[in-house]
Formats: structure tokens, C-alpha cells, sequence
């Protein structure tokens, strides 16, 4: 059995940082692919944001860059280029997300990269596609969620003020994207032995992923009705309130209803005009979502879950990021391993998504502190030991001390 899981083999030379870029290499590393995280001798901004038990260590970067190997490379001096280019002739793909302007300011742009390696895959994950008159400019996840629409979609269903989801849904659900597209290009560079530059845009990624469900009347020539999603934005689509609490609860296909009427001593509802069919039913959404969440109000939280999970209708207890650290069905399956970091102690991250029967994925590595690999790394490369050393002298690369024993 191959434990070091599916993408073994595949090695990816990683010039992203904070989060967008780092989640999509995490999460080819946790897979198995070699990441190679090369970042400016300051490190990867992320790093500095806490809590943190030691300085560049913070709590977020030690779950984004496990399974990586750190490497520090100034790469505006022309040895550091130098050294990032050895390293991608070595490697499969190459993925930064700064503006493609600022990669060809520092000599790495696409000719660049495969006048070096010309199987590579040169992946760029950045705001805007360059077709467009967007091109160009800054994009942090907040921006994108503004730009997408996600922050009006609260105002919309609620009446209140635009306002973020409160977790960085651009740059995950974009670096999701850009860890497919890495994938097929790899793919296809290993069937043709021809690489190719790819562009993942966060504001079109975002944007297919906000429109692709709320798209609504506008998906037809001419448009059958406005855009939006109605059951989405109904303003009780939201945990319901119970007499003591609240719990999440989606009524949704006919067996459902039907089922609810009973439990509520009102089966006469299922032949009525609003409650009788599907298409009903999501003609009215509001004032179904508003007579669930009366019926809901009368009785406990205890009381409605054990009832619902009877009838098999959907339900889930609603639980806060504190309590999510005990659900016993994460603790059942090893959501949150412990592990022994060399310089950080105890610590807990989180599982790999997903079971492969054949190519088991792990955590192989922990985080690295900054530029933790960087000689081996440049060994790798070719680089001899007074090479390096010359490199070590000018500040083109640095290595960490060698870690203490932590009584963390």
C-alpha cells in the first residue's frame, strides 16, 4: 500500500502566500504531492498573524503549510532567480499568486519559467483574468466577496447591511479551484509532455460560483425573471428558533412535508394550494420558511431532534466553532490529530479531506519555520556546499537556527 498518498511523485514549486495559494498547495500536499514553498527571507505574511507560540509561527500557518518544504529565496537578487528557476526545471507545476505583472518584473514570467522547464504547468491564482479591464488589480478575499456579490446577498435576504461571510470563502473556494486546474494541467503535460500557462481569475471563480445559483430568470433569452435564488434568500432561511435554542432543519422533498404534517397534527396541509407540491412550495418560499419557524418556537430543541431525526426529516443540532471542537462524530473519525511539533509543541490541526482505500493520505510533514528546507533544497538543486554557503552570506537565502528542544 502506497502511504504517502495519491500524488506522489508530483513535485510543485509554491510562490503563493497568505491564504488562497497555501490552501490549494495544503491540500495537494496533504495528497501527496512534493510542495515546495519558497517565500522572500521575511516570510510568508501569514505567518506573522497569531495566536502563536513562537514569532512566525501563527496558529494559520501551521495548518495552510503543513506537508511543505520551506525554502527563503530573495528572489530580486539574480541568484535568487537563479535558484527559482533550477527548482522548476525539477518540478511539474508552478503556482504564485501575486499579479503576473510583479512575476515579470522579477524575470519569472511564463517564457521564462519554460525556457527552464518547457513541460511545466505555470499556474497563476490571482484576482482578475487579464482579458478584462480589471486586470491588474489588488484582490484580497474581501474585495472578491464585495465584487462576486456574497456580501449583498446577506443584505438581500436579510434587509440589512452588505456584510462578509465570516470565513475567507474567496480564497478557499478559488483555491479549491485552483488545485483542480493545477491537476489537469498536470495531467495533460504528462499525457503530451507539453506544459502550458493557466490563469484561475478569483473574481470569475467566485462569480460562477455565486451565479451558478442565482442566475435565476436571466439563465434564458430573454430573461424569465430576475436574477436570484428564492429559496436561498428567504429571510427564514436561517437556523430555526426553538423554545430553548436553535437547530438547522431543511424540509424539503414531498416525504418531508408530508412527515412534518404529521408531527405537527396537520395532515390536512398536504393537499393545500401552498404546501402541496415542490413547485408550490418554492413559489411561496417565504411564507413556508415563516410557518416552519413558528411551528418550531413551540417546542425544545431536544424534543424537535429527536422527533425529526424519528421522521427522517434533515436536521443537525447548530453548533458554534467552540462546540464544533467536541462533535462526536469528528472526534469518531480523527478530525482534529494531535501532533508533536519540533518547535511548537503539542498542537492540533486538522484531518485531510477524504479515505483512499489504496493511497492513504497524511500528515507527513509539520509546518516548516521559515526557510527550514533551504539547504537541502538548494543541494537538490545542484548547488554545492560553498555555492550555498556564498548564497547564506549574501542573504539570497537563509536557514533557521537548529530548533530547541520545546517545552511548549
Amino acid at each position: 500500500m502506497n502511504t504517502s498518498g495519491p500524488l506522489q511523485g508530483i513535485r510543485i514549486l509554491d510562490l503563493t502566500a497568505v491564504v488562497m495559494g497555501p490552501y490549494a498547495t495544503q491540500t495537494l500536499g496533504d495528497l501527496g504531492a512534493d510542495v515546495i514553498k519558497v517565500e522572500p527571507p521575511g516570510g510568508d505574511n501569514l505567518r506573522a498573524v497569531g495566536p502563536m507560540r513562537h514569532p512566525g509561527m501563527g496558529a494559520m500557518a501551521l495548518h495552510l503549510n503543513r506537508n511543505k518544504r520551506s525554502i527563503v529565496l530573495d528572489l530580486k537578487q539574480p541568484e535568487g532567480r537563479e535558484a527559482c528557476l533550477k527548482l522548476a526545471a525539477s518540478c511539474d507545476a508552478l503556482i504564485y499568486n501575486t499579479r503576473p505583472q510583479a512575476m515579470a518584473r522579477l524575470g519569472l514570467d511564463y517564457d521564462a519559467v519554460a525556457g527552464a522547464n518547457p513541460k511545466i504547468v505555470y499556474l497563476g491564482a490571482f484576482g482578475y483574468g487579464e482579458q478584462g479591464p480589471y486586470a491588474g488589480r489588488p484582490a484580497y478575499d474581501d474585495l472578491i466577496q464585495g465584487a462576486a456579490g456574497v456580501a449583498s446577498l446577506f443584505a438581500q435576504q436579510s434587509g440589512g447591511e452588505p456584510r462578509y461571510a465570516p470565513v475567507t470563502l474567496a480564497d478557499r473556494a478559488v483555491g479549491l479551484q485552483a488545485a483542480i486546474a493545477l491537476l489537469a494541467a498536470v495531467l495533460h503535460a504528462q499525457r503530451t509532455g507539453k506544459g502550458q500557462a493557466v490563469e484561475v481569475p478569483m473574481f470569475e471563480a467566485l462569480s460562477q460560483f455565486v451565479m451558478g445559483d442565482h442566475l435565476g430568470g436571466h439563465s434564458f433569452e430573454p430573461p424569465l425573471g430576475p436574477t436570484g435564488y428564492a429559496r436561498l434568500l428567504a429571510p427564514h432561511r436561517k437556523p430555526y428558533a426553538t423554545a430553548d435554542g436553535y437547530l438547522s432543519v431543511l424540509i424539503y422533498n414531498d416525504k418531508h412535508w408530508q412527515a412534518f404534517f404529521d408531527l405537527i397534527g396537520r395532515p390536512g396541509l398536504r393537499d393545500s394550494p401552498m404546501f402541496g407540491t415542490h413547485t408550490a412550495r418554492a413559489a411561496n418560499i417565504g411564507a413556508v420558511y415563516a410557518f416552519v419557524a413558528e411551528a418550531m418556537a413551540t417546542r425544545t430543541s431536544d424534543e424537535w431532534f429527536a422527533a425529526l431525526d424519528a421522521a427522517d426529516i434533515p436536521v443537525a443540532r447548530l453548533h458554534s466553532t467552540e462546540s464544533l471542537l467536541d462533535d462526536p462524530h469528528l472526534r469518531a473519525v480523527d478530525f482534529y490529530p494531535e501532533l508533536d511539533h519540533p518547535t511548537e509543541g503539542r498542537i492540533r490541526t486538522l484531518a485531510p479531506v477524504g479515505r483512499y482505500g489504496a493511497t492513504p493520505t497524511a500528515i507527513r510533514r509539520p509546518a516548516p519555520r521559515i526557510g527550514e528546507q533551504s539547504v537541502e533544497l538548494l543541494r537538490e538543486a545542484g548547488y554545492g556546499d560553498e555555492a550555498i554557503a556564498r548564497m547564506l552570506e549574501r542573504g539570497v537565502t537563509l536557514q533557521p537556527d537548529p530548533p530547541k528542544d520545546s517545552k511548549a
